[in-house]
C-alpha cells in the first residue's frame, strides 16, 4: 500500500487511450481532460512514462491530444494481451524505468487497466489509479474494476489529489506551475 508518493520513485503507465477505443467509452472527453492534466504535471514534475496501444493496426493509435504530451523518452509498446505486464516488451521498458511506484490511467478500467494494476501488484510494484483517468463503456464495469483493484493493494484516488500527494508542500518549488494546471 502506498502510504507516500515521491516524484524520483513514480512512473507513469498510460493503457490504450486509442481513437477507436475512446468512441465508445463512457466519459470519453472527462477521461482525456484528466489525462492531459497528468501528463502536464508529469512533465513538470519530470516524471517519465510508458504507454501502451492495444492492436493498433485495428484499433488506431494514441489520440494526438495526449500523444503529444507523452515524453520524448516514453516508450509506445504495442499489445496484444490485456494486461500490459503480459508483453515482454512493456515488463522490459518498465524495468528500465528503475521506478517502484507507478500511476495507472487508461481504458477500459475493468480489462486491461485492473488486469494490469493485479499483475503489477502481484510483481511487488505500488500501483495509484486516479480513478478519473480511466473509464469504461459501462459504469457498474468501471465500478466493479475500481473496487477489485483497491482490494488488491492500488492506492485509487483522483487525478488532482496524486498532484497533491507529489508535491506534499506548498513550498515545492514546482508547486506554483502545477497548481496552475488544476485551477
Amino acid at each position: 500500500m502506498i502510504h507516500r508518493l515521491e516524484s524520483g520513485n513514480c512512473c507513469f503507465v498510460m493503457i490504450d487511450m486509442q481513437e477507436k477505443l475512446l468512441k465508445v467509452m463512457a466519459d470519453a472527453a472527462s477521461c482525456i481532460e484528466k489525462h492531459e492534466l497528468l501528463l502536464k504535471a508529469a512533465a513538470i514534475l519530470e516524471i517519465d512514462g510508458v504507454a501502451t496501444e492495444q492492436y493498433p493496426a485495428g484499433l488506431g493509435s494514441t489520440v494526438d491530444e495526449l500523444k503529444c504530451l507523452l515524453p520524448d523518452n516514453t516508450p509506445v509498446i504495442e499489445k496484444t494481451t490485456f494486461s500490459c505486464w503480459g508483453e515482454s516488451r512493456f515488463r522490459t521498458a518498465l524495468k528500465a524505468k528503475k521506478r517502484q511506484t507507478l500511476i495507472v490511467c487508461g481504458i477500459e478500467a475493468h480489462v486491461c487497466v485492473q488486469q494490469t494494476v493485479l499483475e503489477l501488484t502481484a510483481a511487488g510494484y505500488e500501483v495509484a489509479v486516479p480513478a478519473d483517468a480511466l473509464t469504461s463503456r459501462r459504469a457498474g464495469d468501471y465500478q466493479s474494476a475500481l473496487a477489485v483493484m483497491r482490494q488488491a493493494g492500488a492506492l485509487v484516488t483522483s487525478v488532482e489529489a496524486l498532484i497533491f500527494m507529489l508535491l506534499r508542500d506548498a513550498k515545492h518549488p514546482d508547486f506554483r506551475a502545477v497548481a496552475k494546471l488544476v485551477k
